[in-house]
């Protein structure tokens, strides 16, 4: 058998908007916009429901995972992973 690897980094950003919900996730936080070196792109994916009821704050520092970078250079298939404890939010 043959095993497929797929290697998927993870880095840091700050977080710089949210956006609400739709649908299933009205009323809560539906994706967020990160800043980091590679721009601004947005996260949707990875929040637990406890995470998109109470996100992570303006400012704040989270880690992601992606899958590469687009032809823009921003991060293919983003996905939230977690805050980061040691950073506060920046004022």
């Amino acid at each position: 058998y043959l095993l497929k690897v797929k290697s998927a980094p993870d880095a840091e950003c700050t977080v710089v908007a949210h956006h609400p919900g739709k649908g299933k996730h009205e009323g809560r936080l539906g994706a967020i916009t990160c800043e980091n070196e590679h721009g601004r792109f947005r996260i949707g994916s990875g929040f637990s429901d406890a995470e998109r009821e109470h996100p992570p704050a303006l400012g704040s520092t989270i880690t992601y995972r992606y899958r590469g970078f687009t032809r823009k250079g921003t991060p293919r298939f983003a996905t939230y992973l977690r805050p980061r404890a040691d950073t506060p939010p920046a004022p």
